[in-house]
């Protein structure tokens, strides 16, 4: 085994992303050790498609107020594909407006079934330029690196509505719920194909399209209501046929798109319906409700190897200006999502001002990156250098290997749970190296012990010395994870 890189981002130092020397992190001896972790690249999981982030009208507004040159360099630091910037290659939008729009607005607004009036005119004012430069930076940061596998060469674009136009409506409102009235079913299978093509022509192409942003909730803003049965009856009957009739079979349909507490019942009341499984390509999931990880393993058992995307989180009620927890926030969540059979990781907007929006029902949020519109500083958030310990070096088609924790130790936190104070991830890449993620949220050093063996076929008899310390025989592969610290360790198996 041999470390190659660590990176490294500490809440009291200014290291955020840091390249640091294994001799720095190597443990000293007699140390007592926290735990040891143990991979094992012979156990594979799923495999990783990518990261991103999504491009809401708000995030394109607060860009423009940029220079160009500043609003490119913010773009290409999140969609670039080199290591120093966060190499997404996901990006999220919106069909019609959501709550992250300046007010409520539709490609449709007056009543018109021939969409012959169907306008890209909102669309084209903050989003498209936006999605532009994002998939602009990807493509020439990947023609120029060295990877030939066709999916690391191509963006992905998510569009997802929040609310069908007002008159297909049964409230006659974007906002607060409603339903889609059942004789423009087809009409609105129409209308995604509409957009689809209107961003195909202005050179971004659609790679998933979801039914209903969290299609359960009535919500003050853009907001429409879906039982599981009618999201599946919709991709089935209407959307899966109207894609395939227009050249766009390989545009694929996610379901649910809300919470993780009811998506393993909404997951097989979808998948009730005869043909749904047939029509729909994956699940899409938000952290709102709280962690419930267990219901992401059992639905990556039925899914199995159609899509499991996360592709909706955020700290609620405003901004968080220079909060180190936001951004252990995010890794608690990434680390225990991809443990559980995620396989994309998409955050909410890539960008937002001060305040935390603009929101057109002052629903605001953070953001790891914050735009003051005034003075046109820029500020990289904890979250943001969180997310890029994930996407900047676990490449797409990683896949997700044996990783597993054993305590030494009682931690020094509050409640003494392992789980709360170091977690971990790892992946092997493409090239042949493994990707470690490992976090410790405690104010404390956590000291482990490194090893790759094969977790399946562990000495289940064998005694843990606990107390262990380290000491000349386990001294070349003893590290240090420093207090409310996150690191990466790509290593070479030899």
């Amino acid at each position: 085994m041999k470390i190659l890189k660590i990176y490294e981002s500490s809440k009291d130092s200014k290291r955020r992303l840091t390249s640091v020397s294994q001799k720095n992190r190597m443990a000293k001896k007699d140390k007592n050790l926290s735990c040891k972790i143990s991979l094992d690249k012979n156990q594979t999981f799923q495999t990783i498609k990518g990261f991103g982030c999504a491009i809401t009208e708000s995030a394109g507004y607060v860009l423009s107020f940029l220079s160009e040159k500043k609003r490119k360099k913010v773009i290409e630091s999140c969609f670039s594909q080199n290591e120093k910037c966060n190499c997404y290659n996901f990006a999220r939008t919106h069909m019609n407006s959501c709550d992250f729009s300046l007010e409520n607005w539709s490609c449709l607004p007056e009543k018109d079934e021939s969409l012959e009036s169907f306008s890209f005119e909102r669309t084209d004012k903050y989003i498209t330029p936006a999605l532009k430069l994002a998939i602009q930076a990807f493509m020439q940061s990947s023609q120029a690196s060295e990877s030939n596998e066709k999916s690391e060469r191509e963006a992905q674009v998510i569009v997802t509505p929040w609310s069908p136009p007002a008159w297909m409506k049964t409230n006659n409102d974007m906002n607060h719920g409603g339903k889609l009235k059942p004789e423009y079913k087809k009409l609105w299978a129409e209308y995604y194909v509409k957009f689809i093509k209107g961003l195909e022509e202005r050179g971004i192409k659609t790679s998933h399209v979801s039914i209903q942003n969290e299609p359960e909730a009535s919500q003050t803003w853009d907001s429409c209501l879906w039982t599981g049965k009618e999201e599946a009856d919709f991709s089935v009957k209407y959307l899966k046929p109207v894609l395939m009739n227009n050249n766009l079979k390989d545009v694929k349909i996610l379901i649910w798109d809300h919470n993780r507490d009811r998506m393993l019942e909404r997951l097989k009341e979808s998948f009730s319906v005869p043909g749904a499984e047939a029509a729909i390509d994956g699940l899409a999931f938000h952290w709102y409700s709280g962690d419930q990880y267990e219901n992401l393993t059992a639905c990556s058992e039925i899914l199995k190897d159609k899509e499991l995307f996360f592709t909706e989180g955020c700290i609620e009620g405003g901004s968080r200006p220079g909060k180190w927890y936001v951004g252990e926030r995010y890794g608690h969540n990434i680390i225990n999502d991809l443990n559980n059979g995620c396989t994309a990781w998409i955050d909410w907007n890539m960008a937002l001002d001060i305040e935390g929006g603009p929101n057109h029902v002052g629903n605001n949020c953070d953001a790891p990156i914050l735009i003051d519109t005034k003075s046109g500083k820029v500020i990289y958030q904890s979250s943001y250098y969180y997310m890029g310990h994930f996407s900047r070096f676990i490449r797409p088609l990683s896949k997700r290997i044996g990783c597993q924790i054993t305590p030494f130790m009682t931690p020094a936190t509050v409640d003494g749970r392992m789980g709360n104070t170091m977690e971990t991830s790892a992946f092997l890449r493409p090239d042949g190296k493994i990707v470690l993620v490992v976090m410790n949220r405690t104010e404390d050093d956590m000291i482990f012990e490194l090893n790759l063996q094969n977790c399946k076929e562990k000495d289940k008899s064998a005694k843990i010395e606990y107390n262990s310390k380290v000491s000349d025989e386990n001294s070349g592969r003893t590290f240090v994870c420093p207090p409310r610290s996150i690191q990466t360790y790509i290593i070479e198996d030899k």
